[in-house]
């Protein structure tokens, strides 16, 4: 077994999957979305360093499917308490898929409930291998029209699509389409419209929505790179509102940052 660039490890999330969870940050990502919150990961699979406050951090530590675990199961009664387990994050995870496999079957071995956060951008040969020991996917849809994806945020949709057909009918993984809300971008009625026709396919009874925030705005900084949707103003309560109704009179639950 190979090794994972890791980036950081979040325990006691409760918004990535059911129950507890603890998160694996994986570094990499082939995407250039503008508004990321985390954008140390992007780029390439490689460490990079950023300065906070006059000092310098390398960001991103090589482990091991078993020192990985170590860490994982320091939390295991939170996973047994409240049904929790693991979520793959990044970055996307579909970059380092032989060490997220290897990783996946260990954790499954063990009991442990395993979800994973993707785009879906990568070729459909590498999700197609870890399926079999992903209890839930936690699957991004951003833009439907294929030259807005490649434009704005460097995605096939064409591969997003078949990515997320293999893996909603594969019937054993659970997935949940999420949707971030961008104004000006992702929030827009036609590109929403758009992506409930394509989840009105597949009977997708549910979706979780995420609106736009600011949280990574200082990472920017940190990386001296320009962040160009600093002046972008959040939703107000009552777009999100009209937003999820618009899913729900389409037939489709939609859960406000997953946390309903």
């Amino acid at each position: 077994m190979g090794k994972s660039l890791i980036f950081n490890i979040q325990r006691y999330s409760l918004h990535d999957g059911m129950g507890i969870r603890t998160i694996i940050f994986l570094k990499g990502c082939p995407l250039f979305c503008p508004w990321c919150s985390n954008p140390e990961s992007q780029g390439p699979v490689k460490p990079i360093v950023w300065e906070k406050k006059g000092i310098k951090e390398t960001l991103g530590k090589w482990m091991t499917v078993d020192e990985v675990l170590e860490e994982v199961l320091k939390d295991h009664i939170f996973f047994r308490t409240s049904k929790g387990g693991v979520t793959l994050s990044g970055g996307e995870p579909l970059l380092q898929i032989d060490f997220v496999k290897d990783l996946l079957k260990e954790l499954k071995d063990l009991g442990i409930h395993t979800a994973m956060e993707t785009t879906g951008c990568m070729d459909i040969k590498r999700i197609k291998t870890i399926l079999p020991y992903l209890d839930q996917i936690l699957f991004d849809l951003k833009f439907m029209n294929p030259e807005q994806s490649k434009s704005i945020i460097g995605a096939d949709i064409h591969t997003i699509k078949e990515n997320f057909k293999l893996a909603w009918l594969s019937k054993k993984t659970k997935v949940i389409p999420r949707i971030p809300l961008i104004p000006g971008f992702t929030s827009k009625k036609e590109n929403l419209m758009e992506i409930i026709e394509f989840l009105k396919e597949f009977k997708v009874p549910e979706v979780h929505i995420l609106p736009f925030h600011q949280y990574g705005n200082n990472k920017y900084e940190y990386l001296n790179r320009e962040y160009t949707m600093k002046s972008k103003e959040t939703l107000t309560f009552e777009e999100i509102t009209s937003i999820k109704n618009l899913f729900q009179h389409s037939g489709i639950s939609a859960n406000v940052d997953g946390l309903e």
